[in-house]
């Protein structure tokens, strides 16, 4: 096997995708080391056809696919969290299959976290990626920000926000008011979570939201929840 193919072997990338802003950059800047993404690894409840944890669409998550040009691969999981590893590794293990050997992941700070993506990817035998890991919130959020990426909150804990959070931008403006009331700003600890609609990993073109209503869901604890209804692609230019 010659140098060149050995590398290429090593890029064989998936990324895991949420949709939000910290899988977005995490995944941007591996490409921008030069890893080669051949997918983006998206679950969805079985139940809700809803992204895990984000709440969004999986129309959604598949758009976002389509503009940025990498294929997606999206696995229906159970609701039932103790299953949650197994159907993982269950995805994981179809996809080296076909080549894959390594995983991009978002991870910033936490510990637990960062010790399960290390065990489960020694027992997938692929190699874990971790292009923000130990990166302060405010510098992981800024970069994203002032790469000019574009996200809105979808989902936030109704103990910690009014509904009033839903929707807004991740600007500047919402990171100072997330720092003041002390909330990590990229709510790495799940306070709240975001949606892509634009930015340099997608091509010419970006998402607008056109009709969407804001819910409350009970289902394990309150959360906030934006509903998208109807959008449409539109120029990065006409913005």
């Amino acid at each position: 096997m010659t140098k060149n193919q050995k590398q290429q072997n090593i890029n064989k990338l998936i990324c895991s995708w949420s949709g939000g802003k910290d899988s977005c950059l995490a995944c941007y800047k591996a490409m921008q080391m030069g890893k080669r993404i051949n997918n983006l690894f998206n679950l969805i409840s079985k139940k809700h056809q809803r992204c895990c944890f984000h709440g969004l669409q999986k129309e959604l998550i598949n758009l976002q696919a389509e503009l940025i040009g990498i294929p997606l691969f999206q696995k229906e999981v159970s609701d039932d969290m103790d299953l949650y590893e197994k159907e993982f590794k269950e995805a994981v293990n179809y996809l080296k299959t076909k080549g894959i050997n390594g995983m991009v992941f978002g991870d910033i700070y936490l510990t637990e976290h960062k010790n399960w993506v290390e065990r489960v990817c020694k027992e997938l035998e692929i190699n874990p990626i971790e292009p923000l890991w130990q990166k302060t919130p405010d510098g992981v959020v800024e970069e994203f920000i002032s790469l000019g990426f574009k996200a809105i909150v979808v989902s936030a804990k109704a103990e910690l926000f009014s509904k009033d959070i839903i929707g807004r931008l991740m600007d500047q403006k919402l990171v100072e008011e997330l720092k003041q009331k002390g909330i990590c700003c990229c709510g790495e600890n799940g306070e709240f979570h975001t949606f892509v609609v634009g930015g340099p990993i997608f091509d010419n073109e970006e998402i607008e939201i056109t009709k969407s209503q804001v819910i409350l869901k009970e289902d394990f604890w309150p959360h906030w929840f934006l509903d998208i209804q109807d959008y449409r692609i539109i120029p990065k230019e006409s913005k």
